[in-house]
């Protein structure tokens, strides 16, 4: 069943396959020992103290930053395995191999045991992902690699187990694809962040193809700060190696971790937290004088500073920094900008205009003030490009429902806008929401028009009725940054 080396696989029924488809305020977590350039010591041995549960290694992470885990593949258990395919979304595509997630749970038992069999036994191997590509914002595209069905389960087991150990490394300030946390949880805490610290200007910086230029010895040496666990690092390395498959071409994979799969983020957290997250905490506490905020999503990160001139130093550092373990800014993406509670009275002063803008997480930020009172507040709208390409492609797919009938569409469009609602609907984004509800509408009803010469007579009043119907209405889902983020943290660390 299994190509590229694998000589066991999963057993499926012999059906065709389917082919288709505020930021560290009150999160510190104690400050960095040292900078990650120097070797880590061999530190403490903590395979022979971990139990059969997650509980003993995270207690041994925590207690120890120096210990090193020897064994952590047997708590890649069956039940993990078992939770892990749950975990799957049923409807993602499948990898080279074709196997779909129905196929599998067929004789999931007999599977799950046999893959357990194989990963203990050192005799499960990765099988090459699938290049997929799906369209940007800006209009490029961007490259996915598409697993195996059993490689992401394994790989879903195995970050479970090393998230038991990371998640007591890393720093308050990182939020993406961290168990617990959230891009809302970001964006509150850098809201809070530029309101509540003196914070004057805010470096937006963008990496260049992060993902694609991860290096692999450096992300290895990074590993073995705290994995020791030889079949471990083994199985990573052979995600790492395996390659993609592309109109049928094998291509090796020398750099980088394919996006789309399980491990990648962490991988990804992993490599940022050494490169970036450990010497920025450090670099704040030893080179700056004034205010330092940084948060970070993944490879999308804010900082903030009080002195434009800390700014820059910091800047040329990171860009130094980043050059040594392979990555680079975008040099037209990462700006420096005045930006802060003072920065629309001193550029009116200087005769600059209005403070610029800056994108994070889908949102635009924007210096404003309260209507009551004139009170400075971080104001976030919907990026205006990422709405016009959604509202593009919502259009497109209503074309391609347009035979389904008004309930199957009206049911469809209910959790396409509250889904949008449930990222989108902030304070003070009120009316971008509205439009994002309004434009939509319009393409629906433009869409039903098309269906027949009978459509065509299809008015405003009877589409409110559908409307009515089933597009929720426009309501804000999110209380403001620093009511959710002072009630999250309460004063202390939301982790510890």
């Amino acid at each position: 069943m299994h190509g590229y080396g694998q000589s066991d696989g999963p057993v499926v029924p012999a059906n065709p396959l389917n082919k288709a488809s505020a930021t560290e305020v009150g999160e510190e977590r104690g400050p960095a020992k040292g900078n990650t350039d120097s070797e880590t010591p061999a530190g403490r041995s903590a395979g022979d103290q971990v139990s059969n549960g997650l509980g003993r290694v995270r207690e041994v992470a925590r207690r120890d930053k120096r210990a090193r885990f020897t064994a952590l593949l047997h708590h890649v258990s069956l039940g993990r395995l078992r939770r892990a395919y749950g975990d799957v979304n049923p409807q993602a595509s499948p990898g080279v191999d074709r196997v779909t997630w129905q196929e599998y749970g067929q004789r999931l038992e007999t599977n799950l045991e046999d893959l357990h069999t194989r990963v203990q036994q050192g005799r499960y191997r990765a099988v090459p992902a699938r290049r997929a590509y799906i369209p940007k914002a800006d209009g490029t595209l961007r490259p996915l690699g598409i697993a195996s069905l059993e490689d992401k389960i394994v790989q879903r087991a195995v970050v479970e187990v090393l998230n038991a150990v990371y998640e007591e490394d890393f720093k308050g300030f990182s939020y993406g694809f961290r168990p617990g946390r959230g891009p809302h949880q970001a964006l509150d805490a850098l809201a809070v962040g530029i309101t509540d610290r003196n914070v004057n200007w805010i470096l937006d910086v963008d990496v260049r193809d992060f993902f694609g230029s991860l290096d692999h010895d450096w992300l290895r040496t990074f590993l073995r700060h705290r994995i020791a666990d030889p079949r471990v690092l083994r199985l990573i390395d052979r995600w790492l190696a395996v390659g993609v498959v592309e109109d049928g071409q094998w291509q090796a994979s020398e750099r980088g971790s394919p996006q789309g799969a399980s491990l990648s983020p962490l991988l990804a957290n992993v490599y940022l937290h050494y490169v970036f997250d450990v010497w920025a905490d450090h670099w704040r506490k030893t080179r700056a004088g004034g205010d330092v905020i940084i948060c970070r999503f993944a490879d999308d990160f804010v900082v903030g500073f009080q002195h434009e001139q800390e700014a820059r130093q910091f800047l040329a550092d990171l860009r130094e920094r980043f050059t040594r373990f392979g990555l680079v800014l975008h040099p037209e993406k990462t700006r420096l900008i005045e930006f802060g509670r003072h920065a629309a009275h001193r550029r009116a002063r200087r005769g600059d205009g209005k403070p610029d803008t800056f994108d994070f997480l889908g949102f635009t930020h924007i210096c404003a003030k309260s209507r009551n009172g004139g009170k400075f507040w971080v104001k976030r709208i919907t990026i205006a490009r990422r709405m016009r390409t959604k509202l593009h492609q919502l259009k497109d797919e209503l074309g391609r429902r347009r035979h389904l009938s008004i309930r199957e569409q009206g049911m469809w469009l209910r959790r396409v806008v509250q889904g949008h609602l449930n990222y989108y609907a902030v304070p003070g984004n009120w009316y971008a929401v509205r439009q994002f509800r309004s434009q939509l509408n319009r393409h629906w009803l433009r869409s039903l028009r098309q269906r027949s010469q009978r459509g065509r007579r299809l008015t405003w009043a009877k589409m409110n009725r559908y409307v009515d119907r089933w597009i929720p209405p426009v309501r804000i889902v999110h209380p403001f940054p620093n009511v959710r983020f002072a009630a999250r943290t309460q004063g202390r660390s939301p982790v510890r």
